[in-house]
Parts: C-alpha cells; structure tokens; sequence
C-alpha cells in the first residue's frame, strides 16, 4: 500500500513536468493561512500514512508523510514519550509532513528547540520526480546542507517528504505551572533574570498583566523551583488546558485575533532577542518564549511593524491576514535570496512544487 501511494506521487509528478503544471503540497490543508496563497494542482499526501518504525528505547520514530499529527502522538503517549517541541494542530488537524514543512513550534519551543533540531532523516521526492534519502550518514548537496534539516519551515518549495526520522523524547516526570500578576516590562526582566538561573523552565506566557511559567523536570528540581518563584500554583488540569489552547491558538487571545483579523486587522508572529524592551506598537501582544516570541495583533501598517521588529534586532512574519500584498515574510538580502534560488533550481528545477508559497518569487 505504501510503494503504490508513493508511486501514485512520483507518476503525478512526472506528468506535472511533461506538462508544466505547478503543484500544491497538501496533506489535511490545516495550515494553508499561513504563508502566500497556494497555487497549482493539489498533490495530497493524506494516502501516505503511517508509522515505519518505532524504536521507543532509542527515541526514534519514522512515520511517512501524511499521517496525522495526532495519531502519532496517541502512539507516542502509549510509550510515555512527545515530540517535545510541541508542533500546533490548527482545528484538530495536521500531518507530519505539513509539521515540518511548516516548522512551527509550541510553547516549549525555547527550552527544547525547534521542529528542525528534531528531524533526524528524511526521504524526498524532488522535482524531476527522484527518491532521495538524507539523514543517518547524512547526505548532503553540494553547497553542504543538511538537507533533512533544511526541510524544515521550507513551506514544500524544495520538495515533497515522503518519510521523516524524528527524534521523540520521554515526558518530563513533573510539570507544575505558576502564576504572576505583573506588567509587560517587568515580566521581560524577571524572564532574563530566571534564564540565567538553574531552573527547569519549559514554558513561559505573558498576555493582559498576567504572567504564566510552566517548569518541567526532575520531581525535586521542580519542587524546588516552586518554593524559589513563588507566585501562584495553577491547578494541573487548569494548566494543561491552557498550555493546550496556546500550542494549538485556542485561547482568548489567538480568539479575539481571529476576530480582529476578520475586521480587516493582522496577527503578527515577532521573532525578537530575549532582551528586547516592550514594542511601542498599538495592539494586543503575548508573549512566549522568555521573550523571543511575540504576536501582536494590530491594525497598524506592515512596514511600520516590520521596522519595529528590525530596530529591536529581529523579524516579523505576517501570521494571519486578509490582505498579504506587503508579503508574509521578511523580504531577504540579495544574497540570502540568491541562495534560496540556488536551492529552488537544484532541487526543483522547473519550479512545479508550491511555487510563491514562501516568497511570491519562488
């Protein structure tokens, strides 16, 4: 069952190229609001489904393409284990393949890494319709990336996975989140401060005066963590309910964004230095990452934003919008363009695969 859906790829492949037909990289299409708008004929990797191999004792999974995300972890939570790095399902609906290609990562992305320091292997169909395998002794191109890796957040513009490799992890013995009523500016300082110090930080939030810090470790390194921080212990029901409703954009605040983003405001993504001070950019904002995350909803024009996001030493990426004509993400220097165009013409030389969905130009 497996070779004939892969095979039913590689033939509709073949006739994309001996037609210059664009084709669409989609699995549960649970994501196609983030990034350009897609174009070209669906190529659906939903019959690709299916665990490979699972190796719990060595923390490696293999699983092809478009199996659902959730079926996956059902599996893993049998075994006590995660993928740490907490991918979003958008309405209960995501596959492997679109985790990667999307490379979005949930709150404890900044203590765990992100979805690529996961993917150990892959095995790709590129455009002139050949099976490629990277990963174990990794292969690499030419220009010497690790092209498993390189998948990662590359929006399927290089290629289709048709099977990934990812590193899982075992859950943490003790989890215990805690609550502090405290000012943007404040949280920010606190956050810094905590980094530097020994504590089993995994998660943090900051939204409406609130902040909320989720540890995760050794039962002691926890308890003790509790006793140093004080604020208020949330209930663990309570807590996994709402680190649930931020992974996946459930919660009020990714609510009242879906809302202003219909009224014709955006849902900024800021990725910025720990260290950066408060924006002075009208809008609501929350917080992740100790700081390094920030979304901000505002009805404020993109290039002011994107300004604000470059002084204070990052980018901003245009999460959810009506209107995408200022571009969804940050426009790259000459140079880095030209080595996105490289990768483009060695991997997919006649630009079949999501053309324009990560820059219009590619």
């Amino acid at each position: 069952m497996e070779d004939m859906a892969q095979q039913a790829l590689i033939d509709q492949v073949k006739v994309a190229l001996a037609t210059d037909t664009p084709l669409h990289v989609i699995g549960h299409g649970s994501k196609l609001f983030y990034g350009e708008a897609p174009r070209g004929e669906p190529l659906d990797l939903t019959p690709l489904s299916g665990i490979s191999s699972y190796e719990p004792s060595e923390l490696v999974v293999t699983v092809r393409a478009g199996t659902p995300l959730a079926e996956l972890e059902a599996v893993l939570t049998e075994r006590n284990q995660c993928l740490a790095f907490e991918p979003p399902l958008f309405g209960g609906r995501g596959t492997v393949g679109g985790m990667i290609s999307a490379g979005l990562a949930g709150p404890a992305r900044a203590s765990v890494g992100s979805v690529r320091d996961y993917v150990l292997g892959a095995t790709l169909l590129n455009g002139r319709a050949e099976v490629l395998s990277f990963g174990g002794q990794v292969m690499k191109n030419v220009a010497g990336y690790d092209v498993s890796r390189l998948l990662a957040g590359s929006m399927g513009f290089l290629g289709v996975i048709l099977e990934a490799s990812l590193k899982v992890l075992p859950r943490p013995a003790a989890t215990a989140t805690l609550r502090f009523d405290m000012a943007q500016a404040e949280a920010l300082v606190r956050l810094n401060e905590w980094a530097g110090k020994p504590l089993p930080l995994n998660a943090s939030a900051w939204w409406d005066g609130a902040l909320v810090l989720r540890l995760a470790g050794a039962e002691a390194a926890v308890a003790a963590a509790r006793k140093a921080l004080g604020g208020e212990v949330i209930e663990a029901g309570l807590a996994a309910q709402f680190w649930g409703g931020l992974r996946h954009q459930q919660d009020e605040f990714f609510i009242g964004a879906e809302r202003a983003v219909e009224g014709g405001a955006a849902l900024w993504r800021l990725s910025l230095p720990q260290t950066a001070p408060p924006l002075a950019l009208p809008g609501e904002q929350l917080i992740e990452w100790g700081g390094a995350q920030r979304w901000l909803t505002t009805a404020q024009p993109g290039a002011q934003v994107r300004e604000t996001a470059l002084r204070a030493g990052g980018h901003a990426t245009l999460f959810r919008a009506r209107d995408k004509s200022g571009g969804v993400f940050t426009p790259l220097a000459p140079s880095l363009m030209r080595i996105h165009q490289n990768l483009k013409t060695a991997f997919d030389p006649k630009g079949i695969f999501n053309p324009g969905r990560l820059y219009t130009s590619l």
